[in-house]
C-alpha cells in the first residue's frame, strides 16, 4: 500500500493521480475527501494498493492552483541505505555466531573424547 498525502493547501480543489509506467491507474485507488485543518488549509490522502513488479515505475502526481506545474513523486522501490546496512550487519553477526558455535562444538567434541 502506497500513500500520497498533500498538506497545507488552499483553496480546497486539488487533484491526486496515480500512474504506473506512465499509464493512469484507477483501480485499487482510494482517497480521503479534502480534510479541513481548521486554519483555512486542507489536507488529502490517497492510497494505492498494488503488488510491485521489477522495473515498474509508480508515481503520484499532485495538481493544485498554488503549484506552477504538477508535482510528480516517484516511488523508489530500492531499500534505503540505512536498511541495507542493518541487514548486512545482521548477516555478518549471524555468520560470526555460526563460526563461533562450530568452533565451540569442535572443541567440545575433541576434549570429550580424551
Amino acid at each position: 500500500m502506497l500513500m500520497c498525502s498533500a498538506y497545507n493547501f488552499y483553496p480546497r480543489m486539488i487533484r491526486v493521480t496515480w500512474y504506473r509506467d506512465g499509464q493512469k491507474v484507477t483501480s485499487d485507488v482510494s482517497a480521503t475527501e479534502e480534510l479541513a485543518d481548521g486554519d483555512w488549509y486542507y489536507q488529502i490522502h490517497s492510497h494505492l494498493e498494488f503488488t510491485p513488479k521489477a522495473g515498474e515505475k509508480i508515481s503520484c502526481v499532485v495538481e493544485h492552483t498554488s503549484l506552477k506545474e504538477p508535482r510528480e513523486f516517484v516511488w523508489d522501490s530500492s531499500m534505503p541505505k540505512a536498511e541495507r546496512n542493518k541487514i548486512a550487519i545482521g548477516a555478518a553477526g549471524l555468520l560470526l555466531g555460526l563460526v563461533v558455535c562450530a568452533a565451540g562444538l569442535l572443541y567440545y567434541r575433541k576434549t570429550s573424547r580424551g
